[in-house]
């Protein structure tokens, strides 16, 4: 019976021996492998406007803005499109002007002339602060489905620059940058993104955004999406008129003109830094005007709005050979 039991002892702490060693080569093996292979989780970017500025229903957002596109008539638009501005309200109410700019975009990038990155640029409505914020993610999901973010080439515009940060929390319920995704899915569906809100209206946020835009130019063919609806006012007449003379200012690149004419009483812009970054960089890229596509306000295509609140949208795009 001794001897049994010692037999039996020692194949016990055999068999334990066995058990420790599989499992320290497999715990060893699987953080090498964690070493070898760091587990980077992918950062998903969900809209927020599903249902509210846009349909959140897949089949009918895709149906609405390749409806919107469709029915634009962009003919006419020759060169690569530099920048370009588009209105970011309700699709109900700015959609149907949105769809020549993004008509354009998609026309002329069927034509061999898509960019390989679209730099969309919109300013927060409740001010969030100084600079410029750079989505921090990999993917944006909207209900139009997922689009990458080029996050090199987010990294690019930020380094270096204390006024351009990646941070997302400014993008978190602000729609003037949102708006625009869906159409950039629409009109360019394999072309990334890099999706920027502007927090103040600062000479030295403007400057350093220019130059991150022509730093990436280097490496890539950009295209900027400048979120912007025009004048708000009661008065139908009197947002037709200044809309117009708006427009005719960011037709002809004048952007000191068009900068004088703006002021937190008189917001000619509902986006301003965006609309000149976007004709700043449309100019450094050798464009001498822009073309306006289509005009409209909210009084025109709902004529109960006049009087009470009337919005201008806006479609333009900046060519260059």
């Amino acid at each position: 019976m001794v001897r049994s039991d010692k037999a039996e002892r020692a194949a016990g702490m055999k068999g334990l021996l066995l058990v420790f060693m599989v499992t320290f080569a497999l715990i060893s093996h699987l953080y090498g492998e964690v070493r070898m292979k760091p587990n980077k989780e992918t950062r998903v970017h969900i809209t927020l406007g599903d249902g509210r500025w846009f349909p959140a229903d897949p089949a009918g957002l895709r149906r609405q803005v390749n409806a919107y596109i469709d029915a634009a008539d962009a003919g006419g638009v020759t060169g690569r499109i530099v920048s370009a501005l588009a209105p970011h309200a309700g699709y109900v109410y700015s959609g149907p002007v949105a769809g020549y700019t993004f008509r354009a975009i998609r026309d002329t990038g069927q034509a061999g002339l898509a960019p390989d990155v679209v730099v969309v640029l919109g300013f927060s409505h409740r001010g969030a602060g100084p600079g410029v914020a750079l989505l921090d993610a990999d993917i944006i999901r909207s209900p139009m489905g997922d689009a990458a973010v080029d996050t090199a080439a987010a990294a690019l515009m930020a380094k270096g620059r204390s006024r351009i940060t990646l941070d997302s929390r400014p993008h978190r319920g602000e729609h003037s940058a949102e708006n625009e995704i869906p159409f950039v899915q629409a009109a360019l569906p394999d072309t990334p993104m890099v999706v920027g809100i502007i927090g103040d209206h600062d000479g030295r946020t403007h400057k350093e955004l220019l130059a991150a835009l022509e730093a990436l130019s280097k490496t890539r063919n950009v295209l900027v999406v400048a979120s912007t609806d025009l004048l708000h006012d009661a008065d139908y007449d009197k947002v037709t008129t200044t809309d117009h003379r708006t427009l005719e200012r960011i037709t002809a690149l004048d952007s000191a003109g068009l900068a004088e004419s703006w002021s937190y009483r008189n917001q000619v812009c509902c986006g301003i830094g965006p609309v000149l970054t976007a004709m700043a960089y449309a100019r450094a890229r050798g464009a001498t005007k822009g073309t306006l596509l289509r005009y409209r306000n909210s009084g025109d295509d709902h004529p109960e709005s006049r009087g009470n609140w009337v919005v201008g949208y806006g479609a333009v795009v900046f060519t260059a050979e």
